[in-house]
């Protein structure tokens, strides 16, 4: 098995509600790769999706052959979907990315090239630096974000432009560590992450990326999350 995930890139995709996605975001991500000439499998870790998500999984691990298409059913709150995936990863890298088409698969070899040239721990899609940036977005959710990340770079000062972006390359056993010690859940969740990464001394590369709204389905950011955000920077400033 380690043989195997000498090369191999694992994406960890967690589903709730994806059936009109999920076929577009599979054919991205084995068209990049197969054009790339990178090894790969994707992990679809749906959370009990009523609307069909898994049975456009299985028809897509048909299509595609159980050795690429991995299925796993698991209700989850974000975070646990990654431990519950990385069980079943054989890669030695992993990408976690969102099934909504907002993460264009297309800069994963970017993030690859970008890990080997810094032999970073973590390289993180950054909307906020370079050619990066978002689409799709009205102002309000703008300024959510920016004013979420400005936030946290002037309480935690984590050395990373992006910090609530969801879209990562890591080291396999490097997310396992920072997986024992986030305890977070939601849109704090990737925050976390780079902030114990930072104080475990992991190294992390950023790559600039376009951040698309998603084209079907509800998105997840309501008051709740804001509250929730706030409440985990806040406990983060006084742990970290």
């Amino acid at each position: 098995m380690a043989a195997r995930g000498a090369g191999r890139v694992s994406v960890l995709l967690p589903t709730y509600n994806e059936r009109d996605n999920l076929p577009l975001v599979v054919w991205l991500l084995v068209r990049t790769f197969s054009d790339s000439g990178i090894d790969f499998e994707v992990i679809i870790i749906d959370d009990g999706s009523p609307d069909g998500t898994q049975e456009v999984a299985q028809q897509l691990e048909k299509i595609y052959g159980s050795d690429k298409i991995v299925r796993q059913l698991f209700l989850f709150p974000s975070g646990t979907a990654y431990i519950h995936g990385m069980k079943y990863a054989t890669g030695n890298f992993i990408v976690i990315m969102d099934a909504d088409l907002s993460h264009h698969p297309k800069f994963i070899p970017e993030f690859i090239r970008k890990q080997k040239e810094g032999n970073f721990d973590i390289v993180s899609g950054t909307r906020y630096k370079g050619n990066g940036g978002v689409y799709g977005w009205d102002l309000k959710r703008k300024l959510i974000s920016r004013g979420a990340n400005f936030l946290t770079q002037v309480l935690l000062r984590p050395g990373a432009s992006d910090l609530t972006g969801s879209f990562r390359l890591y080291r396999k056993e490097v997310l396992q560590k920072l997986m024992e010690k986030c305890v977070s859940k939601g849109y704090v969740f990737q925050m976390e992450m780079i902030v114990r990464a930072r104080q475990l001394g992991f190294t992390i590369g950023e790559v600039p990326i376009s951040f698309v709204d998603r084209v079907y389905g509800e998105s997840k950011l309501g008051g709740n999350e804001i509250v929730s955000f706030l409440k985990g920077l806040l406990t983060l400033f006084a742990t970290t």
